[in-house]
């Protein structure tokens, strides 16, 4: 990947990388854009293979947040955290956190963080020791994963009307890809609809206790495409509807919390042409950053949750731009939000003196 070239295409602002040699801190913020407001985007730590995987994956993810806030109507722009580390290693480590809160405060307010994939709000009350420019805290908001679980229920439930004629879940067969905070929620809104649960993980702990609570089935991680069913909800990692899985898909609708779902985004076009429903994986998923957004002046969970509930409405528009402009249900939502960013960016354009 040309990084600057990259940049340049998509109208990326920063690209920042952090390194402590003292606590092993290694980790890359991205601010895709700041039109709207502050970036916000979570810290997801993994362990990646190269530093070149983890650019790819800051960079998708923080224009993809870019685009959820401005579709879930928030005056937020999009940024994103990827710390390249063993989970296991560094959970927990005060001085690992506090070191890279040091970082996020050196940012000025530009980019706001929270917790994302194997980070949860005890790092993140060691990153709030040492900057403001945190969201998602237990004495706030606290954990969005949640509402994000909520929101992406809601995206399902609009999305089932639009492929079987009515949202009423019960019976269907969902599949289930990751088992984390989001999707373990989700199974239990699916469960308590009479959905019939398949599911993957590539924990088997986290499976276990799926089967057990939810009578679900469980099949192998890999063997998760091309499952009989009505639904297919990733919750996991991203790019995984590619040129090797939907051949293997017989799902009808796709909607998840994973970010970056497709790998292309042609795939999207793919999926419409083989009368696949997908709800665009930043629009399904936009409930974690609307309960964070809740926060000021005063976090109200009842205002969150009216709020994220508007994604059934906004996952119907997109269908309907897609239906009408004949284009891909991805391609609508870029088209929504990108109207919002560059409309709003323009009155942001005018000097006022504060």
């Amino acid at each position: 990947m040309e990084i600057f070239n990259y940049m340049e295409k998509y109208n990326y602002e920063e690209l920042v990388f952090f390194n402590d040699s003292k606590t092993g801190l290694k980790a890359i913020t991205c601010i895709h854009s700041t039109k709207l407001g502050p970036s916000l985007g979570g810290t997801r730590l993994w362990n990646y293979k190269s530093e070149s995987e983890a650019i790819e994956d800051v960079l998708r993810l923080a224009r993809g947040m870019s685009l959820k806030s401005a579709c879930a109507g928030l005056d937020l722009g999009g940024g994103k955290t990827v710390i390249i580390a063993a989970p296991k290693k560094v959970k927990g480590n005060e001085l690992f956190w506090r070191s890279y809160g040091r970082f996020i405060e050196s940012l000025n307010g530009r980019y706001i963080t929270a917790e994302d994939v194997n980070t949860s709000t005890e790092e993140m009350e060691y990153v709030a020791k040492e900057t403001s420019f945190v969201a998602g805290l237990r004495s706030k908001s606290g954990d969005p994963s949640p509402m994000t679980a909520y929101g992406v229920y809601m995206a399902m439930k609009a999305s089932a009307f639009k492929a079987f004629g009515s949202d009423n879940l019960g019976g269907k067969k969902i599949s289930v890809q990751g088992l984390g905070h989001v999707g373990l929620v989700l199974c239990d809104y699916l469960a308590k609809d009479n959905a019939e649960l398949v599911v993957s993980d590539i924990d088997s702990d986290k499976v276990k206790k799926v089967v057990e609570l939810y009578k679900a089935k469980e099949v192998n991680v890999n063997a998760i495409y091309e499952q009989d069913v009505d639904i297919f909800a990733p919750c996991g990692l991203g790019a995984i509807i590619n040129d090797e899985t939907i051949p293997k898909l017989k799902c009808k609708v796709i909607a998840g919390s994973a970010n970056n779902v497709l790998k292309e985004s042609h795939h999207g076009k793919i999926l419409k042409e083989k009368g696949i429903v997908y709800a665009p994986d930043y629009v399904a998923n936009a409930g974690g950053v609307i309960n964070v957004a809740m926060e000021n002046p005063v976090y109200n969970y009842e205002a969150a949750k009216s709020a994220t509930e508007k994604i059934y409405d906004r996952i119907l528009e997109i269908f309907e731009i897609s239906d009408r402009e004949n284009i891909s249900t991805n391609e609508a939502a870029d088209k929504l939000a990108i109207q919002r960013i560059e409309s709003i960016g323009e009155i942001h354009s005018r000097y006022i003196r504060k």
